[in-house]
């Protein structure tokens, strides 16, 4: 199983990016995929799930939108009007928790390499 993500870089404070999770080895439909974030030196936190319903971290809500396409196995984190505290390594992880679980991190098995989102201000 490999989880490559993709898309970050460096942008300005409300500006947009478009993340990407590609997924081989196991089908999406299957699993909950999920976006978490890291800022060096502190705990990775969720930020959104998918397994066709959503899920969203609050200070998210409204700005970010999760999205697969099952026929290129791919998973999406649109992110717009973006702010200086985004700013981190970003990855996509795949799991079998159920909904109540799928911000926890322990919950998923399989996790790709991260992709760094610069937020200036």
């Amino acid at each position: 199983v490999q989880l490559q993500a993709y898309g970050g870089g460096l942008v300005q404070t409300g500006n947009c990016l478009r993340l990407a999770c590609a997924v081989s080895g196991l089908r999406i439909t299957n699993y909950v995929i999920g976006w978490f974030r890291q800022i060096p030196g502190k705990e990775r936190e969720f930020v959104a799930a998918t397994r066709g319903n959503t899920k969203y971290r609050d200070s998210v809500k409204g700005r970010f939108t999760i999205s697969r396409d099952s026929a290129k196995n791919m998973v999406f984190l649109q992110m717009n009007s973006l702010k200086p505290e985004d700013t981190a390594d970003y990855y996509c992880a795949a799991g079998t928790a159920i909904f109540s679980n799928w911000s926890v991190e322990r919950a998923y098995t399989y996790w790709g390499q991260g992709t760094l989102v610069t937020v200036s201000s």
